[in-house]
């Protein structure tokens, strides 16, 4: 295979053992553009489900011929982060990849809830790591790195649906201001060296190899072992919850779509969404509101068992509402996410089921 094509096309994907990270390889794997995998496999959650996602992926280059690299390391780990984009760290298997000209940023210490227990891990990964994924991009001349975000960093905003140029100086968890500052450390990036980058605010992701810390997995686990599942705030919460196919139909074609300089835009009022710079931020949601014991009853009927609820007060660093307003997503790319909660929980369950024999 052409080196000179490969480069123009080689995507590199943090957390690409990840949720979100997995199924973006899994899709452009499907189209034909190789990818470089990097991930940790950290024990934040079950290491085997991590693993199981990896080999599919390595399972479909291998039925493709579409070139799949994977190396675990920490992105705090600078040298072999280098390697990667200067092509020196290869694997000589059934195929040979070269250097990423893009690169999607997924790696990061997810869990609102987990930042209380343990936030310098979010210092490293998601502030030290970053950083050198900027640096590296920097330095090699990365045509587009697109980052993920987060509906997090809208904290204390009261104002619905969530818009992009609300004010997000509010946090309530050290996740939220990680990727508060992940935006800021991007654009100064995109002003000082041209690099373009866009952030992603992702709400509430779900779907088929999920996360297990997310409501969906430990609901469906809980229900089906006839235990209590744990309904925070009474109840009393709303999410805009996002089915995976759409983020990643909106990731692929953000990723194509690189923002662009825009000197004029210095003598307009300035906005946290865009620049002058080549940098954007966009949410991406399916912005219908669903409650969540309306998500649970779905849930129940998917499955044909009833919960037992177990109501619990409101958890520190939770966000009760969540809506996003994905307008200008739609403007920058004519997509918009519109999968039905009912659609998505059937699609996860189903996977569930044959994943854990259930």
């Amino acid at each position: 295979m052409n080196k000179q094509i490969l480069h123009d096309q080689t995507i590199l994907i943090t957390g690409s053992a990840g949720f979100i990270g997995f199924h973006l390889a899994f899709k452009l794997i499907e189209k034909g553009i190789p990818v470089i995998g990097l991930d940790n496999l950290n024990s934040y959650y079950d290491r085997n489900l991590k693993k199981a996602r990896l080999s599919k992926l390595i399972s479909l280059s291998k039925t493709l011929d579409v070139p799949f690299e994977f190396h675990q390391f920490d992105l705090e780990n600078i040298y072999e982060l280098e390697k990667i984009f200067l092509g020196k760290n290869s694997l000589d298997n059934f195929f040979k990849i070269n250097t990423p000209s893009k690169v999607v940023n997924l790696a990061a210490q997810a869990g609102v809830r987990y930042s209380l227990e343990n936030p310098k891990a979010y210092i490293k990964s998601n502030i030290e790591g970053f950083l050198n994924i900027l640096e590296c991009s920097k330095n090699f001349n990365i045509k587009h790195l697109v980052y993920a975000s987060s509906s997090s960093v809208y904290g204390g905003n009261k104002n619905l649906p969530f818009k992009e140029n609300n004010v997000v100086d509010h946090p309530i968890s050290l996740y939220a201001s990680t990727k508060k500052s992940n935006e800021l450390m991007a654009h100064s990036y995109s002003h000082l060296f041209g690099l373009p980058t866009t952030g992603l605010r992702f709400f509430t992701v779900y779907g088929p190899w999920g996360r297990p810390d997310m409501a969906l997995f430990l609901f469906t686990k809980a229900i089906l072992e006839k235990e209590e599942i744990k309904v925070f705030n009474n109840g009393n919460m709303v999410r805009d919850f996002t089915y995976i196919d759409d983020v990643v139909e909106g990731l692929i074609k953000v990723i194509e779509k690189v923002p662009l300089h825009n000197e004029n835009s210095k003598n307009k009022n300035l906005t946290s969404d865009k620049s002058w710079a080549p940098f954007r931020i966009f949410n991406i949601g399916n912005s219908k509101p669903v409650n969540l014991m309306n998500y649970i009853k779905a849930i129940e009927k998917e499955l044909g068992i009833e919960a037992k609820k177990k109501l619990m007060p409101l958890q520190p660093g939770d966000v009760v509402e969540t809506l996003s307003d994905t307008s200008s997503l739609e403007d920058w790319i004519g997509f918009k996410p519109n999968t039905s909660i009912e659609f998505g929980i059937k699609k996860f369950v189903t996977w569930y089921r044959d994943f854990y024999k259930v």
